[in-house]
């Protein structure tokens, strides 16, 4: 992947040129609850899923894995509604803040992604499933 070719933006997209992206053309993106504060999860952004997301108001991610869109929610439903967008101090990372529709913003089910605690020398799962994943993603 390449960096963006940030000097053909038009006025409207001026904005972009303010991101660090990184060597392989993304940013770190973490989603966090608007109205709890809680961190939801961290996933990557390039060019056109943090356009996307500017123009469709729902979160829309790059997938490292499959090297495509992920629009968040778009099988689960658990969409993650844009309130608002900031950029770190350095310019290299972006924080969703969201209203994530259904509760559940991890994969496995839970809540958030970070249901595992450092305790006692051990990862612990400290967050329960709320609900399973066979049951939203088949």
């Amino acid at each position: 992947m390449q960096q963006p070719n940030t000097s053909n933006y038009p006025e409207e997209l001026r904005w972009l040129n303010e991101l660090r992206w990184n060597e392989d053309g993304l940013v770190p993106a973490i989603a966090q609850d608007v109205s709890t504060g809680k961190v939801l999860m961290m996933a990557w952004m390039n060019e056109e899923s943090l356009r996307c997301t500017f123009d469709e108001g729902c979160a829309v991610y790059w997938s490292r894995s499959r090297q495509a869109l992920w629009r968040k929610g778009e099988s689960s439903g658990n969409t993650q509604l844009i309130k608002s967008l900031r950029l770190d101090c350095d310019g290299d990372t972006l924080l969703l803040e969201v209203e994530q529709l259904g509760g559940i913003a991890c994969h496995t089910g839970r809540e958030h992604c970070f249901y595992r605690k450092f305790i006692d020398g051990e990862w612990q799962t400290v967050e329960q499933i709320v609900r399973d994943p066979k049951e939203i993603y088949g």
